[in-house]
C-alpha cells in the first residue's frame, strides 16, 4: 500500500464499532471513528479525506444512504463501505446507485472484512494513478477461478460484490469467453444464497420443448417416455441461483413461461395440474447487442426489463490489452502445475504479438492458446499463429482448406490441414477437438465451453469438414 492508510468507522453502537476496530487493528491502518452522520459530515470539511470509509446505513441521526448521497457530492472519489442488517435489497441497491464500492451485511465475518479492505487498499487500481496492472485471482469453488487485472474489472468485482447481497435478477453482457459464467458464480457467492444450489442452463444448447422440460420439469406421460416424474432446474435450484446462459437464444413462447416465473416464482411441470413455488435468484446472460435483441424480438421487452434490475457489461479482452502478458504468465503457471509440467517462458515478440492480437475468443481463447504453447512448445508456430491470424488471411486459409490446397502431400491428414492453416485461431482449436474426440461434437462442444448449436455454427462458418473413415457422433 506505501505508507499508512487512514480508514474512518460510522457506527453509534460501541459493541459493533469496537469489533471493526480490533478486526481492521494494523500497523498499515490508522482507524479513526464516528459516532453520526453529522460529524461525519462536518469532519470532512475541514479535514482530509480518508482512503475508506465504513459507513452504517443506521445512524441515530440520518439515515446512512443520506450521508453517502452527500459525501459523494462533495467528494466524488471516496471510497465508502457501507454495511446493515442481514441482506436489504432495496437498501443494496440504493447504496450501489449512490456510489459505494461495498455493501457489507452484519454480522460482519472477519476473513470478509479483511478481504474487502485488501481489495480496495492493497490491490485496487485507479486510472491516473501511475500503477502498473497487478492481477488478482480469487477461488471461487468448483475449480473456477476469477482473475481480476485492470481497472475495469476491479470495478466490475466491485460491483458484482455489491449487488449479490440485493436479492435481485442480475443481466449479464459480453462477448463470448469474456468471463460472464465465472462473474455469476462469484454473485452467487458472495450471495446470502451461497450455501444453496448454483445451477446453470445454456438455453442454446437444448431444443425448445427440451429445454422446457430441462427448466421447469415434468409428470409422468407429459409426452411420449415420461414414465416417471422429474423434477426441473428451477425446483433443483430453490433457495439458490439460477444461470440461463445464452438467453438470447430461448425461444419467445418459453420467454413468457420465464418472465411468469420472474414474477410469480411459481411455475407448471409439463404436464403438470398445480403450480410449484420456488424461491430462485435469477442470473441471465447473453453475448447479443441487447437493444438490437430487444428490438428484433430475439428477447422479449418485458423479459427484458424484468431482467434488468441490474446490469453489468463485461469488456473483450482487446479492450485490456495491457493485462494480457499478466494473463499469459498466469494461465501458464496454473496449467504447468495443472499439467505437472515446467512452465515455458514468453519471449518479449510473443508478448508482443499476444498484445497486437484482437482475441475474438477473449479470455477462453487466451486460455487455450497458452494450454497450447504449454504443451506442444513450439514457439514459431505459436508466433505464427498470433502474427498472420488477420481477417484476411483467416478468410484464405479457409478457402484454401476447403479447396484441398494447402501444400501438404496428405490432403486428408487434419492435422496437416491444421498446421497450414494455423491463421485461424478458433478454427484451429476447434479443429484440434474434432480430431481429438473423432468428431464426437457433443463432447468436442463441452470441451470448448460452447454450446453443441454454436459448434455446429462454427463447423460450417470455418468449412471443417471430417476426415474419409471418420464416423461423425452427434
Amino acid at each position: 500500500m506505501g505508507g499508512t492508510s487512514r480508514i474512518l468507522v460510522v457506527e453509534n453502537e460501541p459493541h459493533v464499532r469496537d469489533y471493526l476496530l480490533t478486526t481492521l487493528k494494523s500497523d498499515s491502518f490508522q482507524i479513526e471513528t464516528a459516532a453520526t452522520g453529522l460529524e461525519v459530515l462536518d469532519r470532512l470539511q475541514k479535514e482530509p479525506a480518508p482512503d475508506l470509509i465504513f459507513l452504517e446505513s443506521l445512524l441515530p441521526d440520518m439515515n446512512g444512504l443520506e450521508v453517502l448521497k452527500r459525501l459523494r457530492e462533495s467528494q466524488p472519489t471516496l471510497r465508502v463501505i457501507m454495511f446493515s442488517g442481514p441482506c436489504q435489497p432495496r437498501m443494496v441497491m440504493r447504496a450501489l446507485h449512490l456510489g459505494a464500492l461495498d455493501y457489507l451485511s452484519e454480522p460482519i465475518r472477519k476473513s470478509e472484512l479483511q478481504a474487502v479492505v485488501s481489495r480496495i487498499l492493497d490491490n485496487h487500481l485507479r486510472p491516473g494513478n501511475g500503477s502498473e496492472p497487478t492481477l488478482q485471482t480469487e477461488d471461487i469453488g468448483d475449480n473456477t477461478t476469477l482473475v481480476v487485472a485492470s481497472n475495469e474489472m476491479h470495478r466490475i468485482r466491485e460491483q458484482a460484490a455489491l449487488i449479490a447481497t440485493a436479492d435481485v435478477p442480475v443481466l449479464l453482457l459480453g462477448e463470448s469467453g469474456t468471463g460472464k459464467g465465472v462473474l455469476a458464480q462469484l454473485i452467487h457467492k458472495l450471495s446470502c444464497r451461497a450455501r444453496n444450489t448454483f445451477l446453470k442452463v445454456n438455453c442454446a444448447a437444448l431444443p425448445s420443448e427440451l429445454l422446457e422440460s430441462e427448466l421447469f420439469g415434468y409428470e409422468v406421460g407429459a409426452f411420449t417416455g415420461a414414465t416417471k416424474s422429474k423434477p426441473g432446474k428451477f425446483e433443483l435450484a430453490d433457495k439458490g441461483t439460477i444461470l440461463l446462459d445464452e438467453i438470447g437464444d430461448m425461444p419467445i413462447g418459453l420467454q413468457g413461461k420465464l418472465l411468469h416465473v420472474l414474477q410469480d416464482q411459481q411455475f407448471f411441470r409439463l404436464g403438470g395440474q398445480s403450480p410449484i413455488r420456488v424461491d430462485v435468484r435469477v442470473i441471465a446472460a447473453t453475448n447479443l447487442d441487447i437493444k438490437e435483441a430487444v428490438a428484433s424480438a430475439k428477447i422479449r421487452a418485458d423479459l427484458y426489463y424484468r431482467l434488468n434490475a441490474f446490469t453489468i457489461t463485461l469488456p473483450p479482452l482487446r479492450e485490456r490489452r495491457m493485462i494480457i502478458p499478466l494473463l499469459m504468465k498466469h494461465f501458464m503457471a496454473q496449467f504447468a502445475a495443472q499439467y505437472g509440467r515446467e512452465p515455458r517462458e514468453f519471449s518479449g515478440r510473443m508478448l508482443k504479438a499476444a498484445t497486437d492480437y484482437t482475441w475474438p475468443g477473449n479470455i477462453r481463447e487466451l486460455e487455450n492458446f497458452v494450454r497450447r504453447y504449454l504443451i506442444i512448445g513450439e514457439e514459431a508456430d505459436a508466433l505464427r499463429e498470433l502474427e498472420t491470424s488477420q481477417p484476411e488471411t483467416i478468410e484464405q486459409g479457409i478457402t484454401s482448406r476447403h479447396n484441398g490446397s494447402n501444400g501438404s502431400d496428405s490432403p486428408n491428414d487434419l492435422k496437416s490441414f491444421v498446421g497450414g492453416l494455423k491463421s485461424g485461431a478458433e478454427a484451429r482449436a476447434i479443429s484440434d477437438i474434432l480430431d481429438q474426440t473423432n468428431w464426437n461434437r457433443k463432447e468436442a462442444a463441452r470441451r470448448l465451453n460452447i454450446s453443441y448449436k454454436a459448434l455446429l455454427n462454427k463447423i460450417q462458418k470455418y468449412s471443417l469438414d471430417i476426415d474419409p473413415g471418420q464416423t461423425p457422433v452427434s
